[in-house]
């Protein structure tokens, strides 16, 4: 998913990027990438060890080695106040089109680790069941993509719902 395109990432020549999730209490990508240092503190105070650096130095989240759990220690590790105690996660996880209970192969490994019950699965016709996630259960942990055998789930950017006046 292309994102707007950073200041940082137009001088380097990355024009169109993929959207990565930053560790908890990042704000704006814009706002991240000039408060942040890259010192790591926060990938070091990072019990999990799910805390890693893009091409450009700045932490990203890879949850295909763990789930965050929100414990707060990359927030107060943080040096520079790019990461904010508090702040809102913008992410939850979504299921993509190579989920196996899509194809009929029975497979609930995300919904077995999901300790949020946030996923679901609504029966089709075939035997098979189509993930179904509730955005407002979901805490964006990211619990269950690192069991996923087809490695069809993925954190995605919150959009806020709008509703006309």
């Amino acid at each position: 998913m292309p994102s707007p395109s950073s200041r940082r990432a137009i001088l380097r020549g990355h024009f169109l990027e993929s959207l990565h999730p930053r560790p908890p209490g990042a704000g704006p990508a814009a706002d991240f990438a000039r408060t942040c240092t890259g010192c790591g503190d926060c990938a070091r105070a990072c019990p999990e060890g799910i805390i890693l650096r893009d091409r450009d130095g700045l932490p990203v989240l890879d949850m295909a080695s763990g789930a965050c759990t929100f414990c707060g220690a990359c927030t107060r590790a943080c040096p520079a106040g790019a990461l904010e105690p508090g702040a809102p996660f913008p992410w939850r996880v979504a299921a993509g089109p190579n989920c196996l209970e899509a194809t009929g192969t029975q497979c609930r490994a995300c919904e077995d680790f999901c300790d949020a019950s946030a996923i679901r699965f609504r029966p089709q016709t075939g035997g098979r069941a189509l993930p179904v996630i509730d955005a407002d259960s979901c805490t964006g942990c990211g619990a269950c993509i690192a069991p996923c055998p087809a490695g069809a789930l993925a954190l995605v950017p919150l959009i806020p719902e709008t509703r006309p006046c």
